[in-house]
């Protein structure tokens, strides 16, 4: 079963700050699993923590975030 998270959580998580997190959801870097019906508060799952992983470790190498986007959408999901 899936853990589920709040942006709050990833950033935890992650190490990224929240507004960073935010900033990779509007890029389509990441995107969410669901909404919560009462609150609307989005919700992640341990794929987005891995994918998080991957972009700081891509960052880390210098790539430029719209060859991690590429990277991200042909379904990479560790980096090298």
């Amino acid at each position: 079963m899936s853990n589920f998270y709040l942006i709050k959580d990833l950033s935890r998580l992650s190490g990224h700050s929240v507004y960073t997190v935010k900033y990779y959801i509007k890029l389509g870097l990441i995107r969410e699993s669901g909404r919560s019906p009462e609150t609307r508060f989005r919700y992640f799952d341990d794929t987005t923590i891995a994918q998080l992983a991957a972009i700081r470790a891509w960052r880390k190498e210098g790539k430029h975030l719209t060859e991690i986007k590429r990277l991200l959408l042909n379904g990479t999901t560790h980096a090298p």
